[in-house]
């Protein structure tokens, strides 16, 4: 069951760039009023992958498995940045594009 959380965050970031990008795709479209939602989701499953990674961890440490948390610390911590550093700047192109089609 506690496997299923590692699947669960993959989903979720895969989740969290796949809302915006889809965002950018129906920009020439008129129907701009989405745009907010898919945004808001998309920062929302970047985060619930992230408590999913943090809930993974504390799972090795209640069961002590050292060496596993001393393998994946360094690459869970360097992919959640970058899943973050992504979705934010995903977003933020969103919001740049989107906001000047808002005012027109």
């Amino acid at each position: 069951m506690i496997g299923w959380l590692n699947v669960g965050s993959l989903a979720l970031g895969l989740i969290a760039w796949i809302l915006p990008a889809i965002n950018l795709m129906q920009y020439k479209n008129h129907d701009h009023r989405n745009w907010v939602v898919l945004s808001v989701m998309s920062i929302s499953a970047c985060a619930i992958s992230l408590s999913f990674q943090v809930f993974y961890t504390n799972h090795l440490v209640k069961i002590e498995d050292w060496s596993a948390l001393m393998d994946t610390t360094g690459a869970v911590a360097f992919v959640s940045a970058v899943l973050v550093i992504v979705t934010i700047i995903l977003n933020a192109i969103t919001l740049i594009l989107y906001r000047g089609k808002i005012a027109e």
